[in-house]
């Protein structure tokens, strides 16, 4: 066995101790990406924001799917496995969840659900109505079920 290497530095961290994982926001994301195309050099977002290179390159590869996104609040991750029937549902709900709260009107769970559904069926009929040439008997479609 050959001898073992030794660790020069702060000494804080210890082998079996791993650095914690932070997700950036999406709308950190786009300030980057918004920052990219402005000029200012990769080395420098580095600096910045206090990220690997890859991370900061990997980001300004992803600039168009990040770009096509509509964010709702406190988005980190682009899902491709949420609809964008999904996302624009949560989109509606917040704004109306707003509204409500700026009204002063009491917002139970159940009359959360209840516009959910409803704003749910609105969306899939717009959406079927654009799909006109498909066919929606689609036997994997799963029906929504608010909760």
């Amino acid at each position: 066995m050959g001898p073992k290497k030794l660790s020069f530095g702060s000494g804080s961290s210890s082998s079996g101790e791993k650095r914690k994982k932070s997700m950036l926001s999406l709308e950190l994301k786009q300030e980057i990406i918004e920052k990219h195309e402005r000029g200012v050099h990769y080395s420098d977002l580095v600096k910045q924001y206090g990220r690997n290179m890859s991370t900061i390159s990997t980001i300004i590869k992803q600039k168009a799917a990040i770009e096509a996104v509509k964010p709702s609040k406190g988005i980190t991750i682009i899902s491709k496995r949420r609809s964008p029937t999904l996302e624009e549902l949560e989109r509606l709900m917040l704004i109306w969840i707003k509204d409500k709260e700026i009204v002063g009107d009491t917002i139970t769970e159940t009359i959360i659900c209840e516009k959910a559904s409803a704003i749910y069926s609105d969306l899939k009929a717009a959406s079927s109505a654009g799909d006109a040439g498909e066919s929606s008997a689609d036997p994997t479609t799963v029906e929504f079920k608010a909760s």
